[in-house]
């Protein structure tokens, strides 16, 4: 387990990272300006892929770059992972023990980096791939996807089996995202709102996420992946794929593989993780998406977001 602190108050801590979609222009720059931590994130990430201008994009864009998976990816990689820093440098938190982590898709490599299960330098190499490999099948096998509210899984289920369309993303409860071809998604949202489905929504992506879609994408990013080592993690890991605590280096690998074209079961890790007793749950990184589907997950949940300075001081001031 993990120690943040001089000052220990005894609370069991889950660590969330957010996924693709949580970027934004000027993440992570008052970090970079005021937490020397944060800063040497950056700088090293810059190092580590030269070309790419992490910085750049992150602080001043553009957005239409930035935006792109094979970028966006990548920068929330190092924007969480300097958040984190950030956090762990503060000498006034008084958060004790941190024995979960999980991410949304993009968010669990994160969370393995957090846990010391794989290196930054490592990781941020992986994600960059990740992203190119992504954008390149989305570029080759075009889709979209969906968010569909006010349905049930079953329901669901029997509209994707009609329509084509695959299940994506078991977020809460009442959003389950769908994807694939652009004409399997418009025939599924359709289908749902005959079958009862209250609103669905078109999601601003570039491809068919966690569809078969990516299956090509998945099987090169497994040959990224064999040559990196893992390490057990030193906190608990979530997978998205299986929902449930993952230790063994081959099997992290292997979840990582197939989550780009399997379901990513947020709900189900939520609950997994709040089973366990854990009272207290940090969103680190860009964006408050993870704290929106926490509240409809179970409103008791106790959700706080480290994006910036203030959240820091905000949160180590309660704590």
């Amino acid at each position: 387990m993990v120690k943040i602190a001089e000052k220990i108050v005894m609370r069991r801590v889950c660590y969330l990272f957010p996924g693709q979609g949580a970027q934004y222009v000027g993440m992570g720059k008052d970090l970079y300006e005021t937490c020397p931590e944060s800063k040497s994130v950056f700088d090293e990430a810059e190092n580590i892929l030269p070309d790419m201008g992490i910085k750049k994009l992150c602080f001043e864009g553009p957005l239409e770059e930035l935006t792109r998976t094979a970028n966006s990816q990548v920068c929330i990689l190092v924007a969480s992972i300097a958040a984190l820093k950030a956090l762990n440098a503060s000498v006034k938190c008084k958060v004790s023990s941190v024995t979960a982590c999980a991410g949304l898709s993009l968010g669990e490599l994160t969370s393995l980096v957090a846990a010391k299960s794989i290196n930054f330098s490592d990781a941020v190499r992986l994600v960059r791939r990740r992203g190119e490999l992504m954008e390149a099948a989305s570029l080759k096998n075009p889709g979209s996807m969906a968010s569909i509210l006010g349905i049930s899984l079953k329901d669901l289920k029997a509209v994707c089996s009609d329509s084509g369309a695959e299940i994506a993303n078991l977020n809460c409860p009442g959003q389950i995202v769908i994807s694939g071809t652009k004409k399997s998604v418009d025939a599924c949202m359709a289908l749902a709102t005959k079958k009862g489905a209250k609103r669905s929504i078109p999601l601003n992506v570039s491809g068919a996420f966690h569809s078969s879609l990516m299956k090509e994408a998945a099987g090169l990013f497994k040959l990224e992946l064999d040559k990196v080592r893992f390490s057990s993690p030193e906190i608990g890991i979530v997978s998205n794929v299986t929902a449930d605590y993952e230790k063994q280096p081959e099997e992290i690998k292997e979840n990582l593989v197939r989550q780009l074209y399997s379901p990513v079961r947020w709900e189900e890790s939520i609950r997994r993780i709040a089973a366990e007793g854990v009272d207290a749950f940090f969103e680190i990184g860009p964006g408050k998406v993870l704290k929106g589907l926490l509240r409809r997950i179970d409103p008791d949940l106790r959700v706080s977001n480290i994006e910036t300075l203030k959240d820091i001081e905000i949160v180590t001031s309660n704590s």
